[in-house]
């Protein structure tokens, strides 16, 4: 974990301008294992420093990939020189008004680093047991993937702090041959915020991981294709987060309503049914911690929740400090970058559908011909809000009860046109944290979601 060697650079920072400056150091592994064969073995650090600072409203940034008291400085240096060149020619002026608090945050865990030949030993363990309980299988796959951020923030008039951001993950793909001799495909993963060893000292938890995931393919190689059109379905497993994520969360990210979104006109109206509400989560949600706990951003902002949909009604954007003053709203901790060179953008967190009153078994009940939906390989949707999503695993819903497994099919629709259609919500939530969200930086967010009761055009054969 980084050192503070930051400590004091605060008396470099300019009077008469706003001031960002940045330690990080990230890192990334990856192993993976092709039917027993390893095909992958990576790691990679980057690391350094960076500035931004803003004079009469425009910003100046710097970063070099060196983590020193010197680098510091330089970058503070080039950032002031670069603000100050911008500000000479324009006619802007730096009207912000928040008023935030100079707390400081400390790292809430340790990044752990596991030696390659470890995991490597690990993923060819989880391997053998595949081969050894799940017969008939065309091909099977073992990855283990894992990334951290380690960040030193310091800021000239909001929170500092030292924020680690640690996540360790082992997905499972099973491929059985179809009835057709088409190749069928299934996944899953296991793990989480934290390290390898928070994880996978417990074997049981993988092996518990493929036997669903082989269970499941075996369904599928009988499955059946979805009828395709306008049906009653019920969104479980992460598409609930999924939509929440891609069709409705970038939508009201305020950088993109200033571009043009959906939501530009929509704030204060109704979006979807009352039964529908959405927020983006800091790092506590439901008295538990949050998948991807977010306790500091990039500008120093303390982490908030922050409320997108309340019983139908858009009540709010994700904000960064300049976007929440333009907007008269409140920034919550939105503002992040993946590396040290990244200027932070507007970002979500762990953005999430909340849970209603339904029970699952009541809302399968209620649907005579219709799907129920749970897993997703893939989704996109553009700032109108319409969206596509891959449709991995699924069950047909005959009379009110479970039938068939689908085969890979796609839904699609438009979120505040489909959220208006919602007629019940489970009890119950699943959150997913493995995955990355692609807006100009990467960046790990969480989403999830209870099960969702609506219509959506589903794809066909």
């Amino acid at each position: 974990m980084l050192s503070n060697f930051l400590e004091g650079s605060e008396s470099l920072f300019g009077s008469d301008v706003r001031t960002e400056l940045r330690a990080q150091e990230n890192i990334r592994t990856s192993v993976m294992l092709q039917k027993g064969n390893l095909v992958s073995n990576t790691r990679g650090v980057t690391s350094g420093v960076s500035a931004r600072v803003c004079k009469n409203g425009v910003y100046g940034f710097a970063s070099i990939p060196e983590l020193s008291k010197e680098a510091a400085n330089k970058v503070l240096m080039e950032a002031t020189k670069n603000a100050q060149f911008l500000a000479m020619h324009t006619s802007a002026s730096d009207s912000y008004k928040g008023v935030y608090t100079n707390k400081t945050i400390s790292p809430d865990r340790e990044i752990v680093t596991t030696a390659q030949k470890d995991i490597i030993d690990y993923c060819r363990e989880v391997d053998e047991y595949i081969v050894k309980n799940c017969p008939n299988l065309a091909s099977r796959g073992v990855r283990y993937s894992s990334d951290s951020m380690d960040k030193i923030i310091l800021t000239s008039d909001a929170a500092s702090g030292h924020v680690v951001y640690p996540r360790s993950y082992i997905y499972i793909n099973a491929t059985a041959t179809g009835a057709d001799g088409a190749p069928i495909d299934h996944y899953d993963v296991v793990g989480g915020v934290g390290s390898f060893d928070d994880y996978f000292k417990d074997f049981s938890k993988i092996q518990e991981t493929v036997d669903k995931v082989y269970e499941e393919v075996m369904k599928k190689k009988e499955g059946v294709y979805a009828k395709a059109g306008l049906r009653d379905v019920i969104l479980g497993g992460i598409l609930p987060g999924m939509l929440a994520h891609e069709a409705v969360g970038h939508t009201v990210e305020a950088d993109l309503v200033k571009g043009g979104s959906v939501a530009g006109p929509f704030l204060n109206k109704e979006v979807g049914s009352e039964l529908v509400s959405m927020v983006d989560f800091a790092n506590t949600a439901f008295g538990q911690q949050t998948p991807l706990p977010v306790y500091l951003d990039d500008e120093g902002i303390v982490a908030k929740d922050q409320v997108l949909i309340e019983k139908g009604i858009l009540k709010g954007y994700m904000n960064n400090r300049d976007s929440a003053n333009e907007y008269n709203m409140t920034p919550n901790g939105n503002a992040r970058a993946w590396d040290f060179s990244d200027e932070p953008l507007i970002r979500m967190r762990n953005t999430a559908v909340l849970p209603g009153q339904s029970k699952l078994e009541d809302m399968i009940a209620s649907i005579d011909d219709g799907y129920y939906l749970l897993g997703t390989n893939n989704g996109q949707a553009d700032l109108t809000g319409e969206f596509m999503f891959g449709v991995s695993f699924g069950y047909e819903i005959k009379h009110g009860k479970l039938g068939k497994a689908i085969l890979d099919t796609t839904i699609s629709g438009v979120a505040f046109e489909m959220l208006k259609t919602v007629d019940m919500v489970s009890d119950d939530f699943t959150w997913s944290s493995s995955g990355f969200c692609g807006k100009k930086q990467i960046m790990p967010c969480g989403l999830g979601g209870p099960a969702i009761k609506c219509k959506v055009t589903m794809g066909g054969r």
